[in-house]
């Protein structure tokens, strides 16, 4: 067995040396702190392609950042299968969820959208969405009760946006005047045919196996895809048409569970929250604070989000 030199020792030590005083002028741990932020599938482009860097930049840490469908997620936190710092969710309903598995005590309102019908740009069918708006052309509704119009949504049972088209159709029925109008576009509530995750709905549509697809305006801004905008009255960004409107219908559906669950609209919100469990509490409380902020909200703008509406969640 061959002994070191003293000359090798020395370089060595030296290195060492060197490391050190490295890390000690750049102010940092060897490795850097890592803020995971899990949110509604929906909002991947904005979340890590804007903010998580933005922030992450302004920090010098690491930003990790996981999109699923938002009650999907929300019972993955609560049964500890994934730990985060931080959640994002679209509508109140998935924060209730670790509310209730006592993981959350209070839920920021940091951004709002609305319903809207994206379409491909190559569809046989892109030139009459796109005319669907004028005065004397075939309407929205009409051109997706097309029988061989493939349209494409999201889980009820695990995303709100699968939800929220129900309800948007629902309500299209009462707004047109057109009974059965949600059955026609849909056909049953759970249709394997339609349905898909919702992080992969929009990459279905920009691939055309889709023609057109249920859609929160901020997500399809993002993806830089056409969409159909909708009357008040159905797109659940509102408050005003709450009671007058949204609150009006509703439907059952066995939930994930397999128990019988009523769904109710709420609105188009998203609230962000940090997790009891967090890693990071102080940093996720920081990154909360910095959803809310110029910078932050110029962000969310610029990816098609609208500013925050209502009151923080559980606010005392």
């Amino acid at each position: 067995m061959q002994t070191p030199s003293r000359f090798t020792a020395k370089k060595s030590h030296l290195a060492s040396l060197l490391f050190l005083f490295s890390v000690g002028c750049s102010g940092q741990s060897a490795i850097a702190d890592t803020l995971t932020v899990t949110y509604a599938g929906s909002m991947g482009v904005v979340m890590d392609n804007g903010l998580g860097p933005d922030f992450a930049k302004k920090n010098h840490i690491d930003y990790q950042g996981q999109g699923q469908g938002a009650y999907g997620m929300a019972r993955l936190l609560a049964a500890k299968k994934v730990v985060a710092d931080v959640f994002v969710s679209i509508t109140p309903g998935p924060i209730d969820v670790l509310k209730q598995a006592g993981l959350v005590d209070h839920a920021q309102p940091v951004a709002s959208t609305r319903m809207v019908i994206a379409y491909n740009p190559h569809s046989r069918f892109a030139q009459q969405f796109a005319r669907s708006g004028d005065d004397g052309q075939t309407p929205w509704w009409k051109i997706l009760s097309e029988p061989d119009l493939r349209f494409g949504r999201t889980d009820p049972t695990s995303d709100p946006q699968g939800q929220n088209i129900i309800f948007t159709l629902k309500l299209a029925e009462r707004y047109y005047q057109q009974p059965g109008l949600a059955k026609t576009i849909m056909g049953e509530l759970i249709n394997p045919q339609q349905i898909a995750a919702e992080g992969g709905l929009l990459a279905r549509l920009e691939a055309g196996q889709v023609d057109a697809a249920s859609g929160y305006e901020s997500a399809t801004r993002s993806a830089k895809l056409p969409y159909v905008v909708l009357p008040d009255h159905i797109n659940l960004s509102n408050p005003d048409y709450r009671k007058q409107w949204y609150d009006k219908v509703n439907f059952t559906l066995a939930d994930h569970t397999g128990q019988l669950k009523t769904y109710h609209p709420q609105p188009l919100v998203f609230y962000a929250a940090v997790l009891k469990n967090a890693p990071h509490p102080q940093l996720a409380q920081q990154f909360i604070h910095y959803l809310t902020s110029a910078p932050a909200q110029q962000i969310f703008k610029d990816n098609g989000y609208d500013q925050p509406k209502g009151k923080a969640l559980y606010a005392q």
